[in-house]
């Protein structure tokens, strides 16, 4: 053991006389301690959130979709097929996309109508998983909804959000009304387009904007009732890997040619990704002030002990201890409890991340509370991701900070004069 490493440790362990000490280095490792613990597992659940909504939204999304520049596309069955040979991409569908307005013999609403393939569209995306009544055919074969209503008409099927249910009081298998934006010519004029659907499937996508304002039909309907003849709006692509969307719509672009775009998945929801992540960072920030102000508990107790240790460090550099020496002794001290109080922060953070379920809990039965309300946050647990990247990155500040806060008690106790130490020492 080095001769600086010795009497740094030395001077950790204090002595009857010197318990004060103790309870200031064990209060500096707590401070330590509860920042890293704290950073850690906000951020981690922070991520978890991150995550929790890309998997929402890469479920019911597709990862990319192709438009083109004027008009619809009508060649669409080709051009899916020169998209499926493009390297990383695993399966296209048509879609057609258009605001349309719901109404219900309570209510009127405005709706994003979709036209989808059901033969295809559970390749790309996890409408068919998300169904919570109903199932994909039934937008396209009716067979159970006409023995389940005899008598009643075979009207084409339609799949609403559960919220959109919920909210206006709609069930499975009622009829609604669903009004076209563009208008039909009649010899009266221009009046409304109308079309009833029966309601053949409910989803739960568990995003509240999706599930209010989004309904499905079948394409061939979505057509006809678009007056959009064999074309569609566009072809959903999914590929192997989500994080490469944006280059493989490069290609895209590129094979198909200038008269179409292709926009990925993060291109399409930048500013919603843009504020989490700005929202993270200064979260990041704020709680590393938290160990900043730990600092200063390392800051005191290097201090003290310096002062405490005056006539030692006399002796050490009448007895031939260079500065440096004197200097890295008290480094030593003050690194040790940023390294205690990190690696117990890194555990205590890490376990708390993967039991927050657990201590929430406990909270909500302890204060009769709801931390996160399902129908608010749209979440059953509360999500916790663990980031390598995140972790190390904490470590590395707090040890610096650590370091950092050393310097200047350190540089102090060796500059110190041996000769006025032992006189007023």
């Amino acid at each position: 053991m080095k001769f600086e490493l010795f009497v740094g440790l030395r001077y950790l362990m204090a002595k009857r006389k010197q318990a004060f000490f103790s309870v200031i280095t064990l209060i500096s490792i707590i401070s330590v301690t509860i920042g890293v613990m704290t950073l850690i597992t906000v951020l981690g659940v922070m991520s978890g959130f991150e995550n929790d909504l890309k998997e929402k939204i890469l479920g019911t999304n597709a990862h990319i979709r192709v438009f083109k520049l004027t008009g619809g596309i009508e060649n669409y069955p080709a051009l899916s097929a020169q998209i499926e040979k493009i390297a990383g991409v695993k399966a296209t569908t048509p879609f057609i996309y258009s605001e349309a307005m719901l109404s219900s013999a309570s209510t009127v609403t405005g709706i994003v109508l979709i036209g989808i393939n059901p033969d295809t569209v559970d390749k790309v995306t996890t409408l068919k998983q998300n169904l919570i009544q109903g199932s994909l055919h039934n937008l396209s074969f009716n067979r159970e909804i006409s023995e389940s209503k005899p008598g009643k008409e075979n009207l084409p099927g339609i799949f609403i959000g559960k919220e959109l249910a919920k909210i206006f009081g709609l069930f499975y298998l009622d009829e609604v009304t669903v009004i076209s934006p563009w208008g039909e010519a009649t010899p009266m004029g221009m009046v409304p387009k109308m079309k009833k659907f029966r309601i053949v499937g409910i989803f739960d996508s568990g995003m509240y904007e999706y599930d209010t304002k989004w309904a499905y039909i079948s394409l061939p309907v979505a057509q006809q009732f678009f007056q959009m003849g064999n074309a569609v709006t566009g072809i959903e692509v999914k590929v192997d890997n989500p994080y490469n969307a944006h280059t493989i719509a490069r290609m895209i672009e590129k094979k198909l040619g200038f008269a179409y775009q292709a926009r990925d998945w993060m291109e399409m929801n930048k500013n919603l990704f843009s504020a989490l992540r700005i929202e993270k960072i200064i979260m990041f920030i704020i709680l590393v002030l938290i160990i900043l102000v730990a600092s200063f508990g390392i800051i005191s107790i290097l201090i003290m002990v310096v002062m405490e240790k005056t006539a030692d460090i006399a002796i050490m550099k009448t007895m031939g201890a260079k500065s440096r020496s004197i200097m890295r002794i008290f480094m030593i001290d003050g690194l040790v409890v940023g390294i205690i109080g990190t690696l117990l922060g890194t555990i205590a953070g890490v376990a708390l991340g993967k039991n927050i379920q657990t201590v929430a809990y406990w909270l909500e039965k302890g204060l009769n509370i709801k931390v996160f309300p399902p129908d608010i946050y749209y979440i059953d647990k509360i999500p916790f991701q663990i980031n390598s990247g995140d972790i190390t990155l904490i470590i590395l500040i707090t040890l610096g900070i650590s370091f950092l806060a050393t310097v200047f008690p350190s540089w102090q106790a060796a500059r110190l004069n041996p000769a006025e130490a032992l006189r007023y020492g």
